[in-house]
């Protein structure tokens, strides 16, 4: 096959500038292990490139996309709305809150700990079983205290 020429792509591309860097994509893209649409002919990867475009078996406007992407170093983030990003705040500071909150915690097993009754060594003495008879106890029972009797019938001075 004859050798491709500037002129024979200028009909698809009128710009010698975007056929450049048009050309120039295709190559990178066949470089990169992009199938070759036409001959080879031992050819370099440029003018298979070029031969692709004159024949029109490449997509213009998709190596235009990809060289843009290819460009681009700042990638454009679809930004979050307001709400989103209240919601997000509010998330956090309650995050951090939760973690606060739970350094602070007791464990169950100091909590029963400290729940128990702590006393000295009279508290081996009492015999606190449920099989206990309590009934033989009268609260209103007039008997002597000590050495002091009780009788209702004093009064407070």
């Amino acid at each position: 096959m004859a050798r491709v020429t500037v002129e024979d792509c200028i009909d698809k591309i009128p710009n010698r500038y975007d056929l450049v860097l048009i050309s120039a994509q295709r190559a990178k893209d066949i470089s990169n292990g992009s199938p070759i649409l036409v001959d080879r002919d031992n050819d370099k990867n440029s003018v298979v490139a070029l031969r692709e475009i004159a024949e029109n078996k490449v997509s213009i406007e998709d190596l235009q996309k990809s060289l843009v992407i290819g460009l681009q170093k700042y990638v454009e983030v679809e930004e979050a709305e307001d709400e989103e990003v209240e919601i997000l705040s509010a998330e956090k500071e309650l995050a951090g809150l939760d973690e606060q909150f739970s350094s602070d915690m007791i464990s169950d097993e100091d909590l029963e700990n400290s729940m128990q009754i702590q006393g000295g060594d009279d508290d081996d003495d009492l015999d606190l079983d449920a099989d206990t008879d309590t009934t033989d106890f009268d609260m209103y029972d007039d008997g002597e205290f000590g050495d002091e009797s009780f009788d209702d019938s004093d009064e407070l001075e």
